[in-house]
């Protein structure tokens, strides 16, 4: 356990990773990921930057509380030292308190169980737009750190708690004919492209100073309601593309087509019919085998996601869907599993990176908006 509230890398000493450890090695090549994972985690925890609406101390109480509904007893633990440290004796709202925690359990265990209404009750309760985008990306966040710090400790040959049954099967989602604004909702998963809407309102681009236009025309982000929303906290979304790019878009280590598939495997289990869409197509275009991933697309709710595909992508999706769940059951065996099938610790890294973004990513597409179809 680390006393340093600002260390240069949380997850490496949570995760108890020797410096000259493979897994290390492998962390240094993917530098960008390591890097902006943890500016990500500075920007939620030690800036005050865009979170004057969301004290340090409501932050560190959410923070410890989802790390436990994950099952991190570890990640669990350091918000608690962090929270203790803090000594506040702010006052707290209860009814704004009891609809951030309602909130916050409903993105961990169920995120396709969100909607409109949820982000009304959070205004209601004294929540600001600003500080309902800011809670959502720490609830998501935390999703993604643990997930993170299990796939590390068990590349890394360090003990985990044994959280249930590791077959996981697929798990439910919004079946809703129209949307909350009356358009078409995508009835079942798909490999079509679809739009998204948001529940509440983006931030338009006029009322972002020159810099932080400029950061958002970078990132290609500018036209985007979905990001534009994400940018009423736009250090927080700075620091996440960046994690998003350093994980999907770097050379060597797991195929392409692989890391793709993880993202749709997480976004079956949270239910992300949008998400899922985006990156199926994509393996499927990768992989040229779109009939397999829509095999797995058509996964009833409770059934394995891997039944009929090729050896390599069963073993890396029975490994993605447990490490999807809430908590996750992603163990040393299936590791040992994607070894024998000739994964380096590069492309294990990969996969437990490529999967666990996702439980951040869906947990924002599900619970600020909804997609519908072209």
């Amino acid at each position: 356990m680390t006393s340093a509230f600002n260390p240069t890398d949380l997850l490496a000493t949570l995760a108890e990773i020797e410096p000259e450890s493979a897994l290390a090695q492998a962390r240094e090549t993917r530098d960008a990921a390591t890097e902006h994972t943890q500016g990500s985690y500075n920007a939620l925890f030690n800036s005050n930057e865009n979170l004057t609406d969301f004290p340090l101390h409501e932050r560190l109480s959410l923070a410890q509380q989802i790390a436990r509904w994950h099952g991190d007893i570890q990640l669990g633990a350091h918000y608690a030292e962090r929270l203790n440290a803090l000594q506040s004796d702010a006052p707290v709202s209860r009814s704004r308190q009891q609809t951030a925690l309602a909130h916050a359990e409903r993105l961990s265990f169920k995120p396709a169980n969100a909607t409109a209404e949820h982000l009304e009750e959070l205004q209601k309760a004294g929540w600001t737009l600003n500080a309902i985008v800011t809670l959502s990306q720490l609830i998501a966040f935390v999703s993604f750190q643990s997930r993170l710090l299990r796939g590390y400790r068990l590349i890394n040959g360090k003990s985990t708690d044994n959280n249930g049954p590791h077959s996981v099967g697929a798990a439910f989602w919004r079946t809703d004919a129209k949307t909350h604004s009356g358009k078409n909702a995508p009835p079942a998963f798909t490999q079509d492209e679809l739009n998204w809407e948001p529940w509440i309102a983006s931030k338009p681009l006029k009322d972002f100073n020159a810099e932080q236009q400029e950061t958002l025309a970078r990132f290609g982000h500018s036209d985007s309601d979905y990001f534009r929303l994400l940018a009423r906290n736009l250090p927080v979304l700075e620091q996440r593309t960046l994690t998003d790019k350093g994980i999907f878009f770097t050379p060597g280590g797991l195929p392409r087509k692989d890391r793709e598939l993880a993202a749709a495997v997480a976004s079956k289990i949270n239910g992300c019919i949008f998400c899922a869409s985006v990156h199926a197509r994509k393996a499927g275009q990768l992989s040229k085998n779109p009939e397999a991933v829509q095999r797995l697309l058509d996964t009833p709710p409770g059934e394995s996601l891997s039944h009929g595909q090729e050896a390599r992508w069963q073993a890396e999706i029975d490994f993605s869907a447990a490490l999807s769940a809430t908590p996750s059951t992603a163990n040393a065996q299936q590791i040992q599993q994607l070894r024998t099938l000739g994964l380096s610790d590069l492309e294990l890294l990969d996969l437990v990176q490529s999967t666990a973004f996702f439980a951040w990513a869906n947990r924002l597409m599900l619970t600020l908006g909804e997609p519908f179809e072209k």
